[in-house]
């Protein structure tokens, strides 16, 4: 037994060893040895180039482990502010006990000899950051290989770990490029030129004109939270929200659904785009031939809708990304909705770490909405927090948002459901404090725009949200106040004069 660590670390060893990966496969490793020594030698007699070298390059970019050492020393002295040159780097590497290993004081007079121009010097790094992206795809794929012949990996956790190596291979090489200012500000006046020609919102609607009147519709690669506690009515708000902008604007919206299935998540939508009880749809009372005609009718716009559900639960956010970015790209979605983000899978090294993994999910949602250019919804759970408050009436807050105050950090906008009689509290705007289905949509964070509290009605015979204003109640009161505000103004002294339509009816 004592022998076993030792066999596993040598076997790990040889796995990111390039030099017995390249007599594997028969082929050299990817490298450029003539170009590392041109850009170390570049920085030992050229101050303005180690900024840039810096700037685009790491330690892992170097296949040679002397030229690797040499750059680690350059790095260090920069970070203590101490210029980088022969003397400099070669007084840093004694200290480290690594000067001899790297062939001594002359090795480094060597390198300053081989110096590329330094005009070259961005031509010269693009080169080793593509040999070292080739080397990384290599060994991401040598560990997918050996751990595909290995039956007691699951192959949930295979799919997980081949596309986190693969992402990570080519995400912590590639850097976006800073831009000026000039520039971005002529992308924002072409972008407000381009929304001068358009009326209404900029974004996905979302229905609600109380809501978009704010939000101007959900912006693009913003990160949206919908934080409630259960049951409350997340997923149906989400669904109300995803079914909006599919069927009223006909704008493609996913669905990715890690708690409930597609068909139930179809029988909810069925229930609120129909008008029939969700106890019928669920079978629970027989279906009369014209609520079946009903059903037939309603459906038609739902059904050929450009609404897409996927419903693998615990979703890893790897997968997820994959499978956004093929929707986007083929399906053309313009939406992204998630219930909910704390039961998505985060990186397999992070297990065990909840607010870690949190705090990973969360960042990958909002890069993957970035990069997309799509807005997404997520849902998220509130802690007991939020219920332990309910003797003073407190509506949800910012830290309630479970498990990681990394949420509150990546969203661009949070929002909070909140029913007062559903937590069995008093609903202060009623004047008896007794409002059934009362709810309000609290806009907690909005980095681009104001906060707010919307008052809606909740319908959970119809899974619906609705505004105030959109229900038949408040219909009927504003057509009685129209009405009395009307007669209020009435001449009665021409009802008797023969000009109206009674005339002279004394039975009148």
């Amino acid at each position: 037994m004592p022998d076993q660590p030792k066999r596993n670390y040598r076997k790990k060893e040889q796995a990111v060893n390039m030099d017995t990966l390249g007599l594997e496969m028969g082929n050299k490793p990817p490298q450029a040895l003539d170009v590392e020594e041109a850009v170390l030698g570049a920085m030992l007699v050229e101050p303005s180039v180690v900024d840039e070298a810096l700037e685009e390059l790491t330690a892992p970019c170097f296949y040679d482990p002397k030229h690797k050492m040499i750059f680690e020393s350059m790095c260090e002295l920069v970070n203590e502010h101490v210029a980088v040159d022969l003397l400099t780097v070669a007084d840093k590497l004694k200290a480290k006990n690594n000067l001899e290993i790297i062939g001594g004081p002359v090795a480094l007079a060597d390198l300053s000899q081989k110096v590329g121009a330094a005009a070259h010097i961005e031509y010269y790094i693009k080169i080793l950051k593509q040999k070292c992206i080739q080397r990384d795809l290599i060994n991401a794929s040598y560990q997918i290989l050996k751990d595909s012949f290995d039956d007691s990996v699951k192959v949930d956790d295979l799919i997980d770990t081949a596309q986190s190596k693969v992402f990570a291979a080519i995400q912590n090489n590639v850097r976006k490029d800073v831009q000026d200012i000039g520039s971005v500000i002529n992308e924002a006046l072409n972008d407000i030129q381009e929304l001068q020609g358009k009326t209404g919102l900029s974004g996905v609607p979302s229905g609600y004109v109380s809501i978009d009147r704010i939000t101007m519709g959900w912006q693009r690669s913003d990160l949206i939270i919908i934080g409630a506690r259960p049951s409350v009515g997340k997923t149906a708000f989400a669904l109300n929200i995803a079914r909006n902008a599919a069927v009223d604007h006909n704008m493609p919206v996913a669905v990715f659904s890690l708690e409930m299935s597609a068909l139930q998540l179809a029988k909810r939508l069925m229930t609120s785009e129909s008008g029939l009880s969700a106890d019928k749809i669920k079978g629970g009372s027989r279906l009369e031939s014209y609520e079946w005609e009903q059903l037939e009718t309603k459906l038609k716009n739902l059904s050929k809708s450009p609404l897409y559900i996927d419903d693998t639960p615990s979703i890893p956010v790897m997968e997820f990304r994959t499978k956004a970015k093929t929707l986007v790209k083929n399906k053309g979605v313009r939406l992204i909705v998630v219930d909910y983000l704390q039961l998505m899978q985060g990186p397999s090294e992070l297990r065990g770490m909840r607010e870690q993994e949190v705090a990973a999910i969360s960042r990958t949602l909002k890069a993957t909405a970035k990069e997309l250019d799509v807005p997404i919804i997520a849902l998220s759970q509130l802690s007991r927090n939020a219920v332990q408050r309910t003797n003073s009436n407190s509506k949800p807050q910012l830290s309630d948002l479970r498990e990681s105050g990394s949420i509150e950090q990546d969203a661009d906008m949070v929002i909070f459901i909140h029913r007062p009689d559903y937590m069995g509290l008093s609903d202060p705007d009623s004047p008896d404090g007794n409002n059934p289905g009362k709810t309000y949509i609290i806009i907690a964070k909005n980095r681009n725009g104001s906060t707010a509290e919307i008052p809606m009605i909740f319908k959970p015979e119809q899974v619906r949200f609705v505004e105030e204003n959109d229900t038949l109640e408040s219909q009927a009161a504003n057509m009685i106040r129209e009405s009395k505000m009307n007669s209020d103004s009435v001449d009665f002294d021409s009802l008797g004069s023969g000009n109206n339509e009674f005339g002279n009816n004394n039975e009148f």
